[in-house]
């Protein structure tokens, strides 16, 4: 395991029950916390794009949410093909879909404003 199985779920205490322990390929905590403080993150900047518009008066800034919507689903596609220990094959065109679809809608976005 990377770096000896640090931050690594432990599976000992419900082993005990029953659970069956994870795969190798199962993303540790440290991972976790950073895909799902990834997805927050670009929610609230998407907020503040939208709140942005109404201050400044320009209605461009919230079409730069809408484009930036592929993109976070994006992410989204990607946690649940990582929570589903990459069993669900299908996830990955689709993730690759939604991102460049949500370059392209951001790029568009960006240059309107």
């Amino acid at each position: 395991p990377y770096l000896a199985g640090f931050m690594d779920v432990s599976s000992f205490p419900l082993e005990r029950w029953g659970a069956h322990p994870e795969p190798e390929n199962a993303l540790t905590i440290a991972t976790w916390i950073i895909h799902i403080s990834s997805l927050v993150e670009f929610l609230v900047a998407m907020g503040f794009a939208w709140r942005w518009a109404d201050v400044v008066k320009n209605p461009t800034w919230k079409g730069l949410t809408w484009g930036l919507l592929p993109l976070h689903s994006s992410g989204i596609t990607a946690c649940t093909y990582h929570l589903f220990y990459n069993q669900i094959p299908v996830l990955v065109p689709l993730q690759a879909f939604l991102t460049c679809i949500g370059n392209t809608t951001a790029a568009i976005a960006a240059y309107r404003i």
